[in-house]
């Protein structure tokens, strides 16, 4: 069976707090450990009220002390917002405290509009353009690969797997370079997929880090016992999507029954598109659909993406899932 992860948004629902996000995230993570998910990733987003995981390394550490064996990481921590020795210091530190657990996953994209370039005191289109530079500079601060003048403590020497992130063609062209694991956004952008994995793959030189080219790519999935129920409970992240694509972002809202078929065409169709990584239905259709994507893409591993308004409906999803691969 394919190694499975699991990538948390940490979603903040409607009507709840963000204690009860966070105490979700550990329940979820613990789930994930018990049925041999091998990773467990936090996503950096600012300024969103339905989404909990901005200081990506402090939940980390949260997740962390609650689990044993499971890696944890970021999925990913977006380097123009900082300095590659900020990172270099968290991501150290979380290597300390949880030794041989750590991922480290990178990506490029501001995510950021004018208000918060200067809530973070940064010009992150500037940045971005200094991505891959930042990326060599943060590994030879953990790895000590290159001289520098100035040393990460804590940071160099720690065991930190780095990852590049990506969802575009950029991505997979820096991660062949760099000899970096390739995780793909295909949950939410499956546009290039194809084109960036064939690039990676075709392109890969490999490094002391990575041997040769290693895939993970993400799907939405929402397991059930039905595809009935499945299709419920999946609502509640397809109306956060279609809100978040309309500009009207918020917390996450509780299901609605059919939901899809109530949208207007073009919101229809949408969905329809970034649903070629999903898998939403009961384990026979999550089985089906997941042999499907991994025959197109080769994947050496899946991470499964997926918000439900009830905490529960996802660590029962993730039990599901698990058992839906493993026959």
């Amino acid at each position: 069976m394919v190694p499975l992860s699991v990538l948390d948004l940490v979603p903040v629902r409607e009507g709840g707090s963000l204690g009860e996000a966070y105490a979700a995230a550990v329940s979820l993570a613990k789930t994930a450990e018990e049925e041999g998910y091998r990773r467990f990733w936090v996503a950096e987003h600012h300024a969103m009220e339905g989404i909990a995981g901005a200081a990506t390394s402090v939940v980390l550490a949260h997740i962390g002390n609650a689990t044993r064996t499971i890696r944890i990481g970021s999925g990913g921590i977006m380097l123009p917002n900082h300095t590659p020795f900020q990172i270099a210091e968290q991501f150290g530190t979380l290597a300390a405290l949880f030794p041989g657990r750590i991922d480290l996953g990178l990506g490029r994209a501001p995510g950021a509009g004018p208000e918060l370039q200067r809530a973070l005191r940064k010009d992150l289109h500037r940045a971005a353009e200094n991505f891959p530079q930042d990326v060599v500079e943060l590994r030879a601060l953990l790895t000590g690969d290159i001289e520098l003048p100035v040393t990460a403590t804590p940071g160099l020497g720690s065991e930190v797997d780095m990852w590049m992130l990506g969802s575009s063609l950029f991505g997979a062209q820096l991660a062949a370079k760099l000899g970096m694991p390739y995780a793909f956004a295909s949950h939410f952008a499956p546009d290039h997929l194809d084109a960036a994995l064939e690039l990676y793959r075709r392109d890969f030189q490999p490094s002391e880090a990575c041997e040769k080219p290693h895939v993970m790519a993400a799907m939405t999935i929402f397991a059930a016992d039905s595809d009935e129920e499945a299709e419920h409970i999946a609502s509640s992240q397809l109306q956060a999507f279609v809100r978040l694509r309309t500009g009207n972002p918020g917390k996450l809202p509780p299901p609605v029954e059919g939901f899809r078929d109530a949208l207007p065409a073009p919101a229809r169709a949408m969905l329809e598109h970034i649903g070629q990584a999903s898998a939403i239905g009961s384990p026979k259709t999550i089985r089906a659909k997941v042999e499907q994507f991994l025959e197109r893409t080769q994947a050496d591993e899946i991470i499964v993406a997926g918000s439900t308004y009830d905490p529960e409906h996802r660590n029962r999803s993730l039990r599901l899932t698990r058992e839906a691969l493993a026959v």
